[in-house]
């Protein structure tokens, strides 16, 4: 199976109430060939009227950040949520959501295979890295989980709202830069 075979299946599900209120499914977005897998919590309005992920404010604010360290979504990078459809008013995804849609994302790294996973922000992070994880005292540390490094940083939309976090999230960014520099195969 590959990338797009994937998302054909993916756009047609119904395992859980999100798909019921959803415009589109937001798979994901990159290159098939990225080493560094971004994974935010789940699509917000403007994402789910377009069906890709990151595209309004915060995704702006994530693109800025990419460029600045010589990434993109385009030539070196992949982005994808835990959930593929948007909860309703931007809440946090329900336990039986996320447990219904991570099957989706664990199909997304397989076949992508990244060696870093970024984690934006507290919801992905404790999903991917562990539960309760904490953002603001655990970013832009590495954790290696079965040949695998995770991090997390701040979720864009949290930057929007607290503006006074941004140098330290392209603090995080900076690392990352160092740490591509260290153990994939591309150079960016």
């Amino acid at each position: 199976m590959d990338l797009q075979t994937l998302q054909q299946q993916c756009l047609a599900c119904r395992r859980c109430s999100l798909c019921e209120t959803r415009t589109h499914v937001v798979f994901g977005q990159g290159a098939a060939d990225a080493e560094v897998l971004f994974v935010g919590e789940g699509p917000g309005a403007n994402e789910d009227a377009q069906g890709l992920p990151f595209v309004g404010r915060s995704g702006q604010l994530l693109d800025h950040y990419l460029e600045a360290v010589d990434l993109s979504r385009e030539k070196n990078v992949y982005i994808a949520n835990i959930v593929k459809c948007r909860p309703p008013q931007n809440r946090d995804p329900l336990p039986e959501e996320s447990a219904a849609c991570l099957p989706w994302l664990r199909q997304q790294f397989q076949l992508l295979r990244p060696k870093i996973i970024v984690c934006l922000g507290r919801v992905a992070a404790q999903q991917l890295i562990k539960p309760g994880f904490s953002v603001t005292k655990n970013h832009g540390k590495f954790f290696d989980k079965n040949g695998t490094l995770f991090t997390a940083t701040y979720h864009p939309a949290a930057l929007l709202r607290n503006p006074g976090n941004k140098i330290t999230a392209f603090g995080d960014f900076v690392a990352l830069r160092d740490k591509i520099a260290q153990v994939c195969e591309h150079t960016y």
